[in-house]
């Protein structure tokens, strides 16, 4: 129910006034458009602010984020589970893991993207204002995988096949393992 934005609220605002508050804020931002987006994408208000909190976790740069956004309804479209990463470090509660490993992927959770389809039941983060935006406008697009782009800080290397998907990934393990990020 909490939108990411800046309300002005006094000190002598009950906890009551608060929620009242910020119920009414959340009314506001799910206005008839972006009501109409999200049914046109087969969501609720709920489950587009999930999966903008996963597509937040995935990257810093916003320009990025329809084109993940795309990629993670492309898999929700084709019943393929989101595999995504961020919800595995939530789903372990270990939020330093910088790498994550096929130990991870066995986690018994909810939240873990790998084992079941879907998107999970609630947020992994608040997401702001350009991840909500994201899910709601995606690039239209073919793309199913992307792993990091080492070359480009903060950006990813896109994928419409496996094969595909598979050499980018050879070029991001090369490179993580000469980090020497292991955990």
């Amino acid at each position: 129910m909490f939108i990411p934005n800046t309300y002005q609220v006094y000190f002598t605002i009950t906890a009551k006034g608060l929620v009242d508050k910020m119920h009414d804020e959340y009314n506001k931002f799910w206005n008839e458009s972006r009501s109409a987006k999200a049914k046109a994408l087969g969501m609720t208000p709920l489950e587009v602010s999930i999966l903008a909190s996963i597509v937040q976790a995935e990257s810093v740069k916003h320009d990025e984020r329809p084109v993940i956004a795309g990629l993670y309804i492309n898999r929700l479209k084709n019943g393929i589970p989101l595999q995504a990463d961020p919800t595995l470090v939530f789903a372990s509660g270990d939020f330093n893991l910088k790498r994550v490993l096929n130990v991870h992927k066995e986690v018994d959770s909810p939240y873990n993207t790998y084992k079941n389809k879907g998107i999970p039941p609630g947020p992994i983060t608040m997401p702001d204002f350009s991840s909500i935006k994201a899910v709601l406008n995606p690039e239209t697009h073919n793309y199913l995988y992307f792993v990091a782009n080492p070359k480009q800080p903060g950006y990813h290397m896109f994928a419409n096949t496996y094969i595909a998907h598979i050499r980018n990934s050879k070029i991001y393990y090369r490179w993580i393992n000469s980090q020497r990020l292991y955990r």
